[in-house]
């Protein structure tokens, strides 16, 4: 069998990266080609690493953060009330494998939901699914699939997920629907699976927030209990670009 009939064997059975890799291989002069068990290897770990790539992709398109952040532009120092060593403990995915959930609170504009989205952008590299919903686009879901009947469908879903980023809590009213269906994400997530939620209210205001004695303590509860808090300090970051664009 000759080259161009493997590399198109390559191409029929989806093999992308052992496709690309093996033509960047016959490019090169014969006495600097692989051979035998090295090409192997070479072309093995090049498909991998090209499936691994399109995975990610695949899960960060499904995911829809709303930025496009990543744990290397997170600006850590005391003055915002976040250290490298949180944030790299953060980044290495343990309160994932925990099921924990990330509360992070601070002033508007302070980096909550560029933090938030640059650890979902994180968690995906991790191969773990993830799914960013701010209050507005959850109320929304749960509106609509309560009309169309696919609201068992859309908690199937959401308990599919590794991760569930909600960002903005405390800024849109809570319907006694939100409050049940957070109530429901919190139950079937505990201990297993992980939330990420942002909100200007700092966590003492919440229960306040969700205005249901009954309900307010079930999701207090299930929500704080094995959960890290992060409360983000400093100038607006919005207005520190706003200065150095000028």
């Amino acid at each position: 069998m000759n080259t161009t009939q493997t590399l198109e064997q390559m191409q029929q059975l989806r093999l992308s990266g052992m496709y690309q890799a093996y033509r960047s291989q016959l490019e090169l002069p014969l006495n600097k080609q692989l051979e035998g068990h090295d090409q192997v290897a070479h072309l093995v770990q090049a498909e991998l690493l090209n499936r691994t790539n399109e995975k990610t992709a695949y899960y960060l398109k499904l995911a829809k953060l709303r930025l496009a952040s990543t744990i290397e532009q997170i600006e850590c120092s005391a003055a915002r009330n976040i250290t490298k060593q949180q944030l790299a403990g953060l980044a290495e995915g343990r309160y994932l494998a925990q099921g924990e959930n990330i509360l992070i609170t601070g002033a508007t504009g302070c980096g909550k939901s560029y933090l938030a989205c640059a650890l979902g952008h994180q968690a995906c590299l991790q191969g773990h699914k993830t799914t960013y919903l701010n209050m507005n686009r959850l109320i929304e879901k749960i509106t609509l699939s309560k009309l169309d009947g696919s609201y068992i469908r859309m908690l199937n879903h959401l308990e599919r997920q590794t991760l569930i980023i909600l960002d903005d809590f405390g800024l849109a009213p809570m319907t006694q629907e939100v409050r049940l269906t957070i109530l429901q994400l919190l139950e079937d997530r505990y201990g297993k699976k992980s939330i990420i939620i942002t909100s200007q209210l700092p966590v003492a205001k919440w229960y306040e927030y969700i205005n249901d004695p009954t309900l307010a303590d079930a999701i207090m509860d299930r929500m704080t209990a094995n959960a890290q808090r992060i409360e983000l300090k400093g100038d607006s970051m919005r207005r520190k670009k706003g200065k150095a664009n000028q």
